[in-house]
């Protein structure tokens, strides 16, 4: 992305932060953001340059993890309700529902930019509780953020910091799920 608006890595990688938590609240439209991060970088934004960002920009938040998608297709499969709960902008949501047809198998998805809450705010999580219609104690969250998953668990929920796969599997069976089908094991692909 830095190399379409020809900007140095440190000056875009702050452009691009500065901004993106309004974007996942929806403050900030797809294309009014780009326009944003552009202007901090002092850079005109034209219709072809918006499209090869917001293209990037799914590539980089696209790579599949292939054992976790297994995984979450393994517990539907055992009739186990599950969700996404996503900090994102409207135009993320838009490409990666149309790039991802696994999204749809989950039955509750919930994305930041509808809400205008993001996590770690408490008020997304009791979205989710609500969404799920179960228990927090009965709900299982895992992210890569810590903040995310320390908020998550201040509400009552069962909480995994996602770092590998190992590290998930170990949590998992440390919380005494049995009965469900394991998260995968070995490197994670990131």
């Amino acid at each position: 992305m830095h190399s379409v608006l020809n900007a140095n890595d440190p000056a875009f990688h702050d452009a691009y932060w500065r901004h993106r938590l309004d974007y996942d609240l929806g403050h900030l439209a797809g294309r009014t953001y780009w326009q944003t991060v552009a202007d901090d970088l002092d850079r005109s934004l034209t219709a072809e340059t918006l499209s090869a960002l917001i293209a990037a920009d799914l590539d980089l938040w696209t790579v599949p993890n292939q054992p976790m998608i297994d995984w979450a297709a393994a517990l539907q499969r055992h009739a186990l309700l599950t969700g996404i709960l996503s900090n994102m902008g409207d135009v993320m949501e838009e490409g990666i529902m149309a790039r991802l047809a696994w999204m749809a198998t989950f039955p509750v998805r919930i994305f930041s930019h509808r809400l205008g809450l993001a996590k770690p705010d408490e008020r997304i999580y009791r979205h989710a509780i609500s969404a799920l219609g179960v228990a927090p104690d009965e709900i299982l969250f895992l992210d890569d953020r810590l903040e995310n998953v320390e908020a998550a668990r201040a509400l009552g929920l069962h909480a995994i910091h996602y770092s590998s796969h190992g590290d998930l599997q170990r949590a998992f069976v440390a919380a005494g799920f049995t009965g469900l089908p394991q998260p995968p094991a070995g490197p994670s692909i990131q």
